[in-house]
């Protein structure tokens, strides 16, 4: 199983697919000086297949190589970076309280 994941600057999202079929997404706001990234979900036939945590980590790293600042309103996202410390330095500082992060 192969999970790609690309930008769909249309809805705005970046969407996950796997072996073709889509099989999760992950909602942003692109902001003047930030992304906040609002919303991820991976459909039900889908989960516990990794789609959620390739998710969070593309869309951070997409931000880390753009040095666009990360607001995670998405709980998931939030959640992702709490367990994953090395994406701590994307968090827009106000955030990481905000989101009981740090």
């Amino acid at each position: 199983m192969t999970i790609t994941i690309t930008n769909n600057t249309e809805k705005p999202r970046f969407e996950a697919h796997l072996d073709g079929e889509l099989a999760g997404f992950c909602e942003y706001n692109l902001l003047s000086n930030a992304v906040m990234y609002t919303h991820t979900e991976v459909l039900p036939a889908f989960e516990g297949k990794g789609v959620g945590s390739a998710l969070a980590r593309h869309v951070l790293e997409d931000a880390r190589t753009q040095a666009l600042p990360v607001i995670p309103a998405c709980q998931f996202i939030a959640g992702y970076i709490r367990k994953h410390r090395e994406y701590l330095d994307v968090v827009q500082p106000a955030s990481l309280r905000a989101f009981h992060i740090n």
